[in-house]
């Protein structure tokens, strides 16, 4: 902590230029040194020896003459000590400075100052913002407290292996038992928040992130191997695990929504839409690992309803209508975006939608000041990312049917990494399979079809 200096110089100045009463020697030949006397605490003070031949002058020669050199003489000597004590000051002044440097505790009788820290967004690794899709669906899960600790104490391992060199190998065990002893002790707990008819799923996965060949008790054997790349594999197969599990914990929105916004599509959980995007020029896509070159490719995104259901809801509703078969892609500076031409009467207008972190339930026509710290839930600074665009309208409105995958680039990012377009967005899903499709689709690429493979059971039309 910075502290001020300014008292306790006053205080040693105040100590060290007291004022001073000059006194005649007490003997006026048989003392070689002058006296001086403090007014304030009465101590005496000697200076330099006198030189014999002063000694002389006093003795032999009383007249005015020698009284006036008499009075010079202890003026020079006065001028003297002051210029000693002002150096004596800048010394003590020096030292206490090196003191407040090296030292990181306030000295006594000191007053600090109170210096505030400057405020930034994302102090790397502090916050922590999820860099990849699956990170940010798993951490949107509204899951118990205890599934949500073995989360935290795994995922903090993911930063442990990006140390270059000497990896803590020894703290990776730590955070694995911790998570094992929450599994364990807090069972009960675990099960109580599964719906009867799911437990029996829950139980096998509980025994396959216990005792399973991806299981914790691998992960810990991985580390004591200090194996980065089993750690790595083990690691995203228990995180696996546990997202299934809190997904188990999760059969709806853990909110109610605003009784004005029940006129809208919406999606209680989960969903996963499949596009086949097909070129446009003829040419083809990058083979896959060992295949051909192909004319159509496959994506994957995962829609989050627990963060963004009336978005996500209307987006589902669009899929399952076929809103975007034959719809073309156009590409925009980071961005591929679909076409927003499907027509007035496609889809529904809903409000700009955003969950912030540490918040039980979205924003409605409200963005995030990213500066003062605000993230959303599901961060649009994640490559992959689907959100839906603005409506023509009103940016607190988002856009009925054009939607975008935003192609983050951290070069091209604002502070800390993070989009320049950070909390202005609803963000309602991520690619989850094909990203590396992304960067290969052109501007005249075509949608040509979009199904709901997944979550149709969990889309809730208004009436």
């Amino acid at each position: 902590m910075a502290l001020s200096l300014t008292s306790a110089l006053i205080s040693s100045k105040a100590s060290l230029t007291s004022p001073v009463t000059l006194s005649t020697p007490k003997h006026r030949c048989s003392s070689s040194h002058l006296l001086f006397r403090s007014s304030r605490t009465g101590r005496e003070y000697t200076a330099a020896p006198v030189h014999p031949i002063f000694c002389r002058i006093f003795s032999e020669n009383s007249s005015m003459e020698v009284k006036n050199k008499h009075g010079i003489l202890t003026t020079l000597y006065a001028s003297a000590f002051e210029d000693g004590v002002k150096r004596f000051e800048r010394s003590v002044a020096m030292i206490l400075v090196f003191a407040q440097i090296a030292s990181p505790l306030p000295l006594a009788a000191w007053i600090s100052w109170p210096i505030f820290p400057a405020e930034a967004v994302l102090y790397s690794p502090d916050t922590k913002v999820p860099r990849t899709g699956e990170l940010a669906l798993r951490r949107a899960i509204p899951a118990n407290t205890d599934m949500k600790a073995i989360q935290d104490s795994l995922e903090e391992i993911s930063y442990l292996l990006r140390i270059p060199q000497r990896k803590p190998y020894g703290t990776m065990e730590g955070n694995v038992n911790k998570a094992m002893k929450i599994a364990v002790d807090e069972k009960e707990s675990i099960f109580a928040s599964i719906p009867a008819d799911l437990r029996e799923k829950g139980l096998e996965l509980y025994a396959s992130l216990i005792d399973g060949k991806g299981g914790l008790k691998t992960l810990i054997e991985s580390i004591q191997e200090k194996d980065p790349d089993k750690v790595s594999l083990g690691l995203t197969s228990s995180l696996e695990t546990v997202a299934q599990l809190e997904l188990l914990q999760a059969p709806g929105l853990s909110f109610l929504l605003p009784e004005q916004y029940l006129k809208y599509p919406r999606l209680t959980g989960r969903g996963v839409v499949e596009f086949s995007i097909g070129k446009g020029d003829g040419s083809t896509f990058s083979p896959q690992t060992g295949g051909e070159p192909r004319n159509v490719a496959t994506i994957q995104v995962v829609l989050d309803g627990y963060s963004a259901p009336l978005t996500s809801g209307n987006f589902a509703k669009l899929v399952v209508d076929g809103a975007y078969n034959g719809v073309k892609l156009s590409c925009a500076n980071q961005a591929i975006l679909s076409d927003g031409g499907l027509g007035k009467n496609s889809g529904y207008s809903v409000p700009l939608e955003i969950k912030p972190s540490g918040q039980f339930e979205p924003l409605y026509k409200t963005t995030l000041n990213v500066q003062d710290g605000e993230l959303p839930v599901l961060p649009l600074s994640v490559y992959g990312a689907v959100a839906m665009a603005h409506s023509d309208v009103s940016e607190e409105y988002s856009s009925p049917c054009q939607f975008f995958f935003y192609l983050y680039d951290k070069r091209s990012a604002g502070l800390g990494g993070l989009s320049f377009e950070e909390g202005q967005f609803s963000v309602f899903g991520y690619t989850t399979v094909g990203r590396e499709i992304l960067p290969e689709i052109k501007t005249g690429d075509v949608i040509r079809s979009a199904k709901l493979v997944e979550g149709q059971e969990r889309l809730i039309l208004p009436d």
